[in-house]
C-alpha cells in the first residue's frame, strides 16, 4: 500500500463507503507481515515512496515467490526482484506470466503502474559491453520507479569520441547513472560535461589489478568532478534507485 492508496481508503471511511472494520482488515498486515522466513515490509511505500524490492540472490526460489505473492496481494502495483537466480525467475514467470525477466542482470519485474513520477529524463551510461548487466539493473530499477530512461552503452574512455557523440542525450538528463569497471574513469568524464548529478557505479569487470572493482571504486571516490557521487561495486539497483529519488524532487 502506498500513500495514494492509503489516502483513498481513509477518504472512503470518512465518506461512509468503507466501514471501520473493513478498513482495519485491509490494514491488518501493516507495518510488516511475518512469514517465518521473512518479514515483508508492506509499509515501505508509505515511508519511502517505493515498495520493498526483493534481493533474490541466495534466497530459496520458493521464498522469493512467496514474498512476491504477499507484496502483490497487499496492493503493490509494481514488483521488482533483483538478482533473481534462474530457478526463482522461472517460478516468478510461471506465477506472473505478464512479468518481464532480464537474464543479463537477473532482474524480474511486474510493471503494472507505468505512471511517470520523475520530473525529467534519466541517463544510464555504461563504459563497456561487459558492464551492461549492472547498467541494465539500474535501468530496470529506474523505469519501474516511474522514470523515462535513456540507455547509452559502450562509450568508455578508450574511445572518448563515442561519448561525445551522445553529448546531447547526456545533457537532456536530470541525473546520469554511469557504470564502469577497469579504472573507473568514465564518471569523471561525464561529470565534466553535464550540469546534473552523476551517480557512479563501479563494476567488478577488469584485469587482476582492478581487484574485482576496488580500483574502479577508489577511482570514482577520488573523482575531481564535483558532481560525482558513488554507490557500491556492482550496485546498479542502488544507482537507479537514488537517481529516481533525485528525479522526483
Amino acid at each position: 500500500m502506498d500513500q495514494e492508496q492509503l489516502r483513498l481508503l481513509l477518504e472512503q471511511v470518512k465518506g461512509g463507503g468503507v466501514d471501520v472494520d473493513a478498513a482495519l482488515e485491509r490494514l491488518r498486515h501493516m507495518p510488516f507481515e511475518d512469514l517465518g522466513f521473512a518479514k515483508v515490509d508492506h509499509h515501505r511505500a508509505i515511508r519511502n515512496g517505493a515498495p520493498e524490492v526483493i534481493f533474490g540472490k541466495g534466497k530459496a526460489p520458493q521464498h522469493v515467490l512467496a514474498i512476491a505473492e504477499k507484496l502483490m496481494e497487499h496492493g503493490t502495483s509494481n514488483l521488482l526482484v533483483t538478482r533473481a537466480e534462474p530457478a526463482a525467475a522461472d517460478l516468478l514467470q510461471r506465477r506472473f506470466p505478464e512479468g518481464e525477466h532480464f537474464p543479463l542482470s537477473g532482474a524480474f519485474r511486474l510493471w503494472r503502474d507505468r505512471t511517470m513520477r520523475g520530473k525529467g529524463k534519466l541517463a544510464v551510461v555504461c563504459a563497456g559491453t561487459s558492464d551492461i548487466p549492472v547498467a541494465e539493473e539500474a535501468q530496470v530499477t529506474a523505469e519501474t520507479m516511474g522514470n523515462d530512461v535513456i540507455s547509452i552503452h559502450d562509450v568508455g574512455v578508450a574511445g572518448i569520441h563515442r561519448l561525445m557523440h551522445n553529448l546531447d542525450k547526456l545533457r537532456e538528463a536530470k541525473v546520469c547513472v554511469v557504470v564502469a569497471g577497469m579504472e573507473g574513469a568514465l564518471p569523471s568524464a561525464v561529470g565534466g560535461l553535464v550540469a546534473c548529478p552523476v551517480i557512479a557505479v563501479p563494476t567488478s569487470i577488469g584485469y587482476g589489478a582492478s581487484f574485482n572493482g576496488l580500483a574502479a571504486l577508489l577511482g570514482m571516490l577520488n573523482s575531481c568532478a564535483s558532481n560525482v557521487t558513488v554507490v557500491n561495486i556492482d550496485n546498479g539497483f542502488g544507482g537507479g534507485y537514488v537517481a529516481s529519488l533525485i528525479n522526483r524532487a
